[in-house]
This record gives C-alpha cells, structure tokens and sequence, in this order.
C-alpha cells in the first residue's frame, strides 16, 4: 500500500477488539452455494464473513473456513440471531445452534437481527443473554442489526453493554445519516449491509442505480475503478464497516480491490450528497404515483415460526421503490409494504 493511500482495512470495537472493515456478506446466498463462494471470498483476502441464523447458509461457511488452511484466529466471523429465538432461553439456545453449524470458538460477533417492536421484552431478553455469552466469553463482541435511534434508546435504558455494530442498511441513496450520527456519539460502528445499493432501485426517476449514478461513473473514471470499488472506498473512508455480496468470483474479487487508492475530499462530498438528491426524487415521484416500497427477505427454515412477528418491524425509513421492482430471488418469507407518504 502506497503511504499516500490511508489504510482503511481495520477498526476497533468498543470493546478493543480489532475488526476488519470490509467483509463478505452472505444474504439471500443459497445454502448449497455457501461453502464454494467463503472459500471463494477467502481466496480473494476477505478475512470477515457476515451470516445469519435465518440465512440458512451458516453450516456452509463453517465448511469453507473448516477447509481454507487459514489460521482461525486470521478470520472474523459475524452471525445475528432471528427474532423467532429472541428471549432469554431462546436466544442462548439459538447460540448453541449457530455454533455447532459454524463449527468455530468463539464467535467474533453476535447480533439481534432486527428489533421485535411489538414484544420489546423479548428483545431485551434476547440481548440480556448476548451479554451473558460476553461475559463467558463464548463471543468476543455483541451488537445490533436494523435497530433504529428509538429501539437503540430503550435497549440501552435497560441493558449494560453498549451494542459495538449496528448493521443497517447503507446503500448511497439511503445512507441513513442522522442513525449514524447517533451511533458514532454512543460508540457504535454503522456496518452496511446491501452497501454498493444491489437491493435499491428507484424506477422512473434519476436514480435507477447507483452503479449507474453520473457522479459515481465520473469518480470511478477518475480514479480507474468501477463504480462498486468507489462506493465501498467512500464507505470505508467515512469510517463504516461494509459487507457487499456477490456471487460471481470475478466481482467477489474486484469488491476486496479498494486499498490501492483514496476518494478526495471532493469526491465525498459528492457522494454523501447522492442521497438528498434521491429523496426528493422519491418525494416527487411519491405525490405523483402513491408508490409503494417493499423489501424480501431471503427463505430459510429457521424463520418460518418468524413470518408473522417479522411484519411487525416498526420504522425503517427506507426510501421509497417502485412496486414494480422485481423481487430478489428465492421464496418470499416476509413483506413489509409502506407507503412514502407514511415514510416522508
């Protein structure tokens, strides 16, 4: 690495454990493809790997890590809890099964998937137990996931431990500014799940992706990069942690190909402004359709007893999308649809 390029390949937690910045993420990734794309992803000098309980593929990248002839203690390994295991109990057995099918000790990192607003108390419970595997250190560090400022306030009005990641969703259209501010104040890293922005589409306006977005060919032009490596650099260099997915070798390997090269001052500022500009185009388009927004969540076994709770998420304040986006691939498990005039 060059000495002009600032080196962005680590952090620290809250706690004082060091933490790669970027990882390789495991979302809507079919079990069956799980252990080749880690291996994959190792390969390419990825050393944390984001999964989940309710991604059904964490038995796979136990296997990829089992066979990668990589130290353990050179690789990070993130899991999150769904909230069908959230309480007390549930939450320490769900642990347990999340270890067995990692097949590693301790896990780096574990995380309540997304916050049970109807039943707080359950959420509360569930992170009473994350603390608990903390102090027995069967995990080095805990944390959050979509949780926003108000879940984020009741949990640490009655828990102990102040969550070290909160992983949100940070496309440059929705980069959820004032949710980071607060984190940043509390000591929370803001790690981005769909980062590079593949879940977001903006139908009918300026904004159909960013990969596509002027500002960013403009700056990855400048810079000899494609337009993914310049997003992941952007996020990087402002101090997130970022998890983008791929499921083709070639673009696994060219989204770990960002630590050769520093965005200016200049190019921040242009990005960070992408996402005013995409909601006044989602405003717009709102008064003039009453579009709607949905996300899909990817299918798996363990978040069939889920499906009702997982309606009842409370705010997101994800930006608006056309109906008629298609949805990822896979079974749809749960929907939520609100309205932008709700939303804005």
């Amino acid at each position: 690495m060059e000495n002009d390029v600032m080196d962005v390949s680590t952090l620290t937690l809250n706690n004082g454990v060091p933490m790669p910045r970027l990882g390789y993420g495991l979302f809507l990734t079919p079990p069956q493809d799980a252990a080749e794309l880690v291996s994959e992803a190792l390969r390419a000098g990825y050393r944390l790997i984001d999964t989940a309980a309710a991604y059904g593929n964490e038995r796979g990248v136990g296997e990829a890590i089992r066979h990668s002839g990589l130290d353990r203690s050179e690789i990070f390994i993130e899991t999150k809890v769904w909230i069908s295991d959230f309480g007390y109990d549930e939450t320490l057995h769900a642990f347990d099964k999340s270890a067995t099918k990692l097949g590693v000790d301790p896990i780096d990192l574990l995380l309540l998937h997304q916050a049970l607003p109807s039943h707080f108390d359950r959420t509360i419970d569930a992170y009473h137990a994350l603390e608990r595997l903390l102090d027995e250190g069967l995990v080095r560090a805990i944390g959050v996931s979509n949780f926003m400022a108000e879940h984020l306030d009741r949990l640490l009005a009655e828990t102990s431990i102040v969550p070290a990641v909160n992983q949100l969703e940070l496309p440059p259209y929705f980069h959820q500014a004032e949710l980071r501010a607060k984190g940043e104040q509390l000591g929370i890293v803001s790690q981005g799940w769909s980062p590079i922005g593949g879940v977001i589409n903006y139908e009918d306006t300026a904004f159909s992706s960013p990969l596509e977005d002027p500002v960013i060919l403009d700056i990855a032009d400048a810079h000899a990069k494609n337009p993914a490596q310049v997003v992941s650099r952007w996020h990087l260099q402002t101090g997130r942690s970022v998890i983008p997915k791929s499921t083709k070798p070639e673009r696994i390997a060219q989204n770990f190909d960002v630590f050769d090269f520093k965005l200016t001052d200049v190019d921040i500022t242009r990005i960070d402004a992408l996402a005013a500009s995409a909601l006044r185009s989602c405003r717009q388009l709102s008064r003039a359709t009453a579009c709607g927004s949905s996300w899909r969540a990817a299918p798996s076994r363990p978040v069939q007893r889920g499906i009702d709770a997982a309606r009842d998420l409370g705010s997101s304040n994800r930006p608006c999308r056309s109906r008629r986006q298609a949805a990822p691939r896979g079974q749809l498990v749960a929907r939520w649809r609100r309205s932008c005039s709700r939303r804005l």
